[in-house]
Order: C-alpha cells, then structure tokens, then sequence
C-alpha cells in the first residue's frame, strides 16, 4: 500500500482544524451546486453497493501480485489513507468492522474530468462509492481499479492522526473517533454483543425466561445505594432510577416464572473509578429451588461459556498481553475463617465490635461511616485477603446485617448464604440463597429504616408491595447478579470505560 503522508505528521492544532473545516465546508458547497450533474451531492440518500469489503476480502484476498479478475464489485467505506498522483490515485477504504480495501482510481479508467475531480475534492475522512473490477496490485494489495465513484458523505472535519494512539480521554470524550481509528474499540464491541448473545443462550438452555422490569420505580430497592431522583409531570410524584431489578424479578418468581433473568441498565448515585460507573449493565436471574450453590455453579457455566464464545477457550488473554485462565472449577472460601487466617486472630460472627475496631485501627484499615459488624468484617476482609486471590474465587457466607435480602446459613449462625466472586482482583458477580420468610423479611427491612433514619443514605427502605408478594408464597429460590461491564473487563482486561461504548464523563 502506497504511503500516505500523515504518518508521520503532527496532530493538527485548532488553527489547522479550523482552516481543513473551511476548506472542506467550500468542497461540500460545491458538491451540492454539482448535484444536477453529479450523483447525489455532498450527501446522497443512497449509493450503489454489490458487496461489503470483508466479503470482498473473503472472496478475493488470495489473489496474486498483479491478478486480474474480470469480474467487478460496487463497495462503499471511509477513506482512511490517501495519496494522490499524477495519473493515479490511491486510497484505502475502510468498513465499519475494520476491514479495509484499496481503491485505485487512474486516469486510463476514469477520465481526466473524474480524476481531477476525485483529487480536488475528497478529503481523508470521506466516505466514497465506488465500483470496478477486482485485482491485485503489483504489490499484491487486494484493489478495486476504479471505473466509477461518488461521495456518499463528506467529512466537514479531519481525522485525528491514524498513527497516534488517541489517550484514554480522548477515547471516552470521542468515542466515535475511537471505533474509526482503534481497532480494539471495534472488537470490545462485539465481544459485548457476543457475551450477551452467550449469556442468553446459556439461560435458554436452562430453559430460563428472560423479562424486563422498570426503569423507573416509586422507590429503589434491591442494593444498598443511593438512587437518581426524577419527578413524573404525569403522577406529580417523584421516581427513582432503578437501582436494582431484584424486588420486581422476585415477584415473577412468586408469579410462577421460576427461572428467569434480565440484562438491564442500573443506575446508582455514587463515586465514579475504574470499576464503577454510575450508569452500568447488570445481568440479574433467579432460579426457584435452586440455593447459593447452584446458583453459583450457574454463574460459572455463564462466564466460562462467555469467555469462550469471545476467545474461544477459558484461556482469556488481556489487553495487556497477560493470559488469565478462567477455565476448572473455582475456589471456594468463606469469610470468617479466611479473614482468621490471613490476620493472624480469630474473627467470628460474635466478635466484638471494641475488637474489630481494634483490628482495624492496628492495620490502617479505614472505618467506614454507619458502622455495624458486618460492614467491618467486610473491609477487615478486603484489606486482609482480597489483594491475595489469584484464581476466580467465590467468598462464601456474609454477616448477616450487610444482607437484609439473604437468607440465614442453614447451619452456621450469625451469616447468611451470600457469596461474592471475585475475578481480577474485584468483585464480579454475587449470588444468594433468597431469603422468602416474609416475616423476617420485614425485620430485615425495619432494621434497614432504623440505618436510613441515623443518616445512611445506602440503606433499603420498607417495600410493602414486594412484602405483599411474598406474603403469598415464594420458592425456595437461588439468585445472582453480575455487572455487564465487569464480565467484558474480566474477559478483556480493559478498565470500565473501555467497556462501556459511551460512558458518562464529565
């Protein structure tokens, strides 16, 4: 492929990009004023199109250094290197997945009038028609020898520099930008689209029902976190963004859906880093008489399934180049006696809160605000083992006040049957034996209003129309949640914002 000159070419200042967009805005104006005798204008409603270039790429790529075909293609796609010559100008075109075509446009096919045309007027950035026959180049490019050609739409602004990898900043602000010229962002979105399309295939075969609950809801509940507020014109009442599906799946259970799930957006008013987005995606499913366990074994069936479907193996290689095996079966530890173990004492669900506080402060671990036991144990946990967890591990068997929606250990007391996996040094997905007791629930809820009342802004409130559902009967039931965002990150070893096609900046 001929070189183009803005290898090694600076970035533009705003003084080039201002004087490009002149230029280009001249282009267009002439462009429009030729639409009596040129196709279309600067935009055409539509442009002839006989293949796309993978499949011209498929049909063609083995061809030889200098092969004629005799057969011809009309493809469109973006003009992302150029260079223009005396009597034949070259440029490379590019689809939307990436995949790239040279189109060489010569005075002996097209005219004089045409060529001198195609040199005034189309800029890098463009997205031309064009139609001829295939052939190989003599250095063997695979080329379409241009015949006919037309502007489908013209670029009013330039590219940024194809050879100089945009900053992550510049990657989230200009997403666009980001798919034309990388083509990692190209492929972490269709691992997204190929992760979702394996989720619900392995739910399908597990004969599950996928639903969708509201966005909007009269109050939040499902996760301890604060909610975005709108106000309904229509109700004259406030609603919250939904922070969690889970009140609404659960009473589908009760309903007599008994495996269902939902991929759904959630949206939590809470700090931003490179595993939380205030916006995200959030896979949710329940299984009635199922408990913690199956619902874990679920859980790993969905991720290894995902991660083959993307890499093709449980071997997943990161963005970085590291290989991550996600593949056998996971560890599984619980969080008292590996909290224990890696402290050096022993940490039990009657620990005293003068002792943990002891602990905590003897370690630098911060104290977070609306303490409880569990709330400590947890960040003790986290200081103490998290940073040590290489494999995909599930942690097994939470205090009991840190989950009012769980259901008690059946034999051990003071937890309940909760377990988060871990994968990647964070939290990826958590599963729980639901708790289905209405009474307790209740309890757990009012114990939840006396945490909100002291000023904890995170704490559930009473749901009396999900109370009300439980009232008439819930299954036994095993239930989990998993962040979207997070699989992909697991999977490709990208931080959230890569994961996220358009995430929220400031």
């Amino acid at each position: 492929m001929p070189e183009t000159p803005a290898e090694n070419a600076p970035e533009p200042t705003e003084e080039d990009i201002f004087e490009q967009k002149a230029v280009r805005l001249a282009k267009r104006e002439r462009l429009i004023a030729e639409r009596e005798t040129a196709a279309g204008g600067a935009y055409p409603v539509s442009v002839p199109v006989t293949h796309t270039i993978p499949a011209l790429r498929a049909d063609y790529g083995d061809l030889e250094a200098g092969a004629e075909t005799g057969e011809t293609a009309a493809v469109a796609g973006r003009i992302v290197f150029s260079r223009n010559t005396g009597k034949l100008c070259f440029a490379t075109l590019q689809s939307g997945d990436g995949s790239r075509i040279q189109a060489m446009v010569s005075l002996a096919n097209v005219g004089d009038d045409s060529l001198q045309r195609w040199k005034e007027l189309v800029d890098l950035g463009d997205h031309v028609a064009v139609s001829g026959e295939m052939i190989s180049s003599r250095r063997g490019e695979l080329s379409i020898m241009v015949s006919a050609w037309e502007i489908a739409a013209k670029a009013i602004l330039p590219l940024p520099n194809m050879y100089t990898e945009l900053n992550e900043e510049s990657r989230v602000r200009s997403r666009f930008l980001d798919l034309i010229v990388r083509d990692t962002a190209r492929t972490t979105v269709r691992a997204r689209a190929t992760v979702n399309a394996s989720l619900r295939a392995t739910f399908a075969g597990h004969d599950f029902v996928e639903v969708e609950t509201p966005m909007l809801q009269v109050q939040p509940g499902g996760a301890t976190a604060r909610p975005f507020i709108t106000h309904s014109n229509a109700f004259d009442t406030d609603l919250y963004l939904r922070i969690a599906p889970e009140l609404y799946l659960k009473r589908a259970v009760v309903g007599g859906i008994d495996r269902v799930f939902e991929i759904n957006r959630n949206f939590r008013n809470e700090g931003a880093d490179s595993t939380h987005s205030p916006e995200f995606a959030m896979l949710e499913a329940y299984q009635a008489y199922s408990d913690y366990n199956g619902i874990a074994d679920l859980t790993q069936e969905l991720i290894q399934n995902a991660a083959v479907a993307v890499a093709g193996s449980t071997t997943v290689t990161w963005a970085d180049g590291t290989e991550f095996d996600l593949g056998g079966e996971w560890d599984r530890v619980s969080m008292y006696p590996s909290l224990s173990e890696a402290a050096g004492v022993e940490v039990t669900p009657e620990t005293g809160m003068d002792e943990l506080l002891k602990l905590a402060e003897d370690n630098g671990v911060e104290v977070p605000s609306h303490v409880t036991h569990g709330k400590l144990v947890e960040e003790l946990w986290e200081h103490f083992v998290k940073q040590h967890l290489t494999r995909p591990t599930f942690v097994m068997d939470f205090p009991v006040d840190t989950s009012p929606l769980v259901r008690e250990h059946r034999s051990i007391p003071g937890v309940v049957e909760k377990w988060d996996l871990y994968v990647r040094g964070f939290e990826l997905a958590t599963g729980y034996s639901e708790l289905v007791d209405p009474v307790i629930q209740r309890e757990r809820f009012v114990e939840q209003a006396k945490l909100a009342a002291r000023g904890d802004d995170e704490a559930m409130r009473i749901d009396e129309e999900f109370l009300r559902a439980l009232e008439h009967g819930m299954p036994p039931t095993g239930g989990m949640g998993m962040g979207i965002d997070r699989l992909l990150m697991a999977i490709t070893g990208l931080g959230i914002r890569e994961t996220i096609l358009f995430p929220l900046v400031k």
